[in-house]
């Protein structure tokens, strides 16, 4: 969205296309750009088994249809592909001759070689590489060492909240902690209820507000999740918000943000909203989560997939409280500095500036 806005801002007509219909829609309508639906093939772990490259086949042969004419429609200047996982894009514009910026989000280094190779493949017809931080950089250069020479990293907008309830001064009981994220495996919110647990035997009365919800297809996560609760006593003290469009009054009403992720991360939005929103974070110390969290002396890394770890920083925080409270706001404004939506726009700009223009009447396709 930060991308789509950036074009706009300096007069470019941007189309983006999208497989389905979803929350985006309105709000990249908002933001200027014209959304089209048009079928498109998403890479996924299920088409890895034979029924599932079957439905691969199928789709992309559609989506390959569905977008050529888009593009033969819409005649654009640039193609920009914000994800490796839709690899149609890469093909389509060297079919139709048009540039292409992938931007890659993604940095699955713990995947299989054949599968990292397979994702960074397309990467190679690309006029320019976005990636969103150097461990997804790294991850490129496993598979082509010539992507990674070529990739520009820009860290992802991560826009703070307007106004937020300021951090307690003293903390009182309950010890209020906020999950932000997908429920899922990977992203280790098991380790966080169990963290909860600990804490609590440790005598420490602790609360879990959790933001967020699970894909389809992952509810069996959620009902763990809520058996391990029980099993644990933690009912009335670990909290499903579900998915909110807006974050900060969530936050806001916790003392500390954890991010304990078990599985490697490109980089870590929701550790900088942490910082943003004036709270300490707890992250895993893995992958792009190490970057996000650097120089911030409110963050405290842990080992991953350890709740031991993760319940110790939670004491280390509340005993240094006062000390903490005092970087809060030094804090935020680094992660201001590093991460605003207009530092963010202008490099965007500059990149496809540099490739094709954005004065020119046709549109940038995404």
């Amino acid at each position: 969205m930060e991308s789509v806005s950036a074009l706009v801002a300096v007069h470019a007509r941007v189309v983006v296309a999208l497989p389905v219909q979803g929350p985006l829609v309105a709000e990249l309508t908002r933001r200027g750009a014209q959304v089209e639906i048009c079928e498109t093939p998403v890479l996924r772990k299920s088409m890895l088994s034979l029924r599932g490259f079957g439905r691969l086949i199928r789709s992309s042969v559609a989506g390959a249809r569905a977008g050529s004419r888009l593009i033969r429609r819409e005649r654009p200047g640039l193609i920009y592909a914000n994800t490796v996982t839709v690899p149609l894009w890469s093909l389509l514009s060297k079919l139709h001759r048009v540039p292409l910026i992938v931007h890659v989000h993604e940095g699955e280094a713990s995947a299989s070689p054949l599968l990292r190779f397979a994702l960074a493949f397309p990467l190679l017809s690309a006029n320019a590489l976005i990636v969103n931080s150097q461990f997804s950089v790294g991850v490129l250069s496993q598979s082509f060492k010539s992507l990674g020479r070529r990739a520009r990293v820009i860290y992802n907008a991560v826009p703070g909240p307007v106004s937020i309830a300021p951090v307690r001064d003293a903390l009182q009981s309950p010890i209020r902690l906020t999950y932000i994220g997908r429920l899922s495996p990977r992203k280790g919110v098991d380790v966080a209820v169990e963290a909860l647990a600990l804490l609590a035997r440790r005598g420490i009365v602790a609360e879990l507000d959790l933001i967020g919800d699970v894909y389809p297809g992952y509810e069996w996560y959620e009902r763990q999740l809520r058996e391990q609760i029980a099993a644990n006593g933690l009912e009335g003290r670990v909290r499903f918000n579900g998915f909110q469009p807006s974050i900060w009054a969530s936050v806001g009403d916790g003392d500390i943000v954890v991010v304990p992720s078990r599985g490697d991360e490109p980089f870590g939005n929701t550790a900088v909203e942490g910082i943003l929103a004036g709270r300490p974070i707890i992250v895993s110390n893995t992958s792009g989560l190490i970057e996000a969290a650097a120089g911030y002396s409110s963050a405290r890394m842990v080992r991953p997939n350890d709740p031991q770890a993760v319940a110790s920083a939670v004491q280390e925080l509340v005993a240094e409280w006062s000390n903490i409270t005092t970087v809060i706001e030094s804090n935020q404004e680094l992660a201001h500095s590093r991460h605003s939506a207009d530092s963010y726009q202008k490099q965007i700009v500059e990149l496809v500036d540099l490739l094709v223009g954005v004065d020119q009447p046709s549109p940038a396709l995404r």
